[in-house]
């Protein structure tokens, strides 16, 4: 009678697992992940976050070309040629879901995080104009900045199209509250700003001995600092050493070329 429970029990187990299984695919979340600094007297845990960032925030190809949102602060000049976009794009959606508006004060750049303010400079005639980045472009290797109708009419550009102008970067509108920020607030905005956290897993133990070891023998390579992210994968438990401090994914990108570390690759750091 025993045994006939304990089947039956086996069965309702089997049938509610597989049932479970049905219906919207999803990733599996395997909890917290520890974090051991290459500080000794530092072992904080962390939650493992989810690995998201805004679409606009990633690298993008346009063109055959790829191109990286990048790392600036405030104080940061630019030089090159502005255009302007208007009634053909008037209504439509921008880079980072907008509705684009050529009356207010916004511009499109390649790299410039969302949100950034700056300062545009005529340099043929001194007029200046502060615009919020929220649209990515102009696609044209001579051109840094496409602004809006209105701000091109601010620096009297319109007219001719195109004008060589300098870009201040003034502050990061961080609440995205679509408005440019009053000086006051941009004084209480970051100094810089970076598009996420990345780092380069370069070796990956099952025992927490060879992920010490890699750790020590190569903290502070190159100035950068290396972690052991203690994580639970389909494989079990897994130590895996991280090389971090890169302050963009281009930069992560750039140090993994030079091949000092075989099979290496790049990370979200969140």
């Amino acid at each position: 009678m025993n045994k006939i429970y304990i089947l039956l029990l086996a069965l309702v187990v089997v049938f509610n697992a597989g049932c479970s299984s049905k219906g919207k695919r999803t990733y599996k979340n395997f909890g917290k992940t520890k974090t051991y600094s290459s500080n000794k007297n530092s072992h904080n845990q962390t939650i493992n976050k989810k690995d998201y960032s805004h679409p606009t925030m990633r690298p993008y190809v346009i063109r055959g070309i790829k191109y990286y949102p990048t790392v600036v602060s405030v104080g940061d000049v630019f030089r090159g040629n502005a255009s302007w976009y208007g009634p053909d794009f008037h209504g439509k959606l921008t880079s980072n879901g907008e509705t684009y508006n050529m009356y207010d004060m916004t511009a499109a750049h390649k790299t410039l995080p969302m949100n950034t303010i700056v300062k545009v400079t005529n340099l043929k005639n001194g007029l200046t104009t502060v615009v919020r980045i929220n649209d990515r472009g102009p696609f044209v290797a001579t051109r840094i900045i496409d602004l809006s109708n209105k701000a091109a009419h601010k620096i009297d550009m319109v007219k001719h199209g195109t004008a060589p102008v300098s870009i201040e970067i003034l502050g990061f509108d961080a609440k995205g509250k679509r408005r440019i920020p009053t000086k006051q607030e941009l004084k209480q905005t970051p100094k810089q700003q970076q598009i996420g956290k990345f780092a380069i897993q370069i070796a990956s133990f099952s025992k927490i001995e060879g992920a010490l070891v890699t750790q020590s023998k190569h903290n502070g390579t190159d100035g950068y600092k290396t972690v052991i992210k203690d994580m639970q994968t389909n494989n079990g438990r897994m130590f895996k050493v991280w090389l971090t401090g890169f302050k963009s994914e281009q930069e992560a990108r750039d140090y993994k070329a030079l091949g000092h570390f075989e099979y290496s690759f790049i990370v979200r750091d969140d």
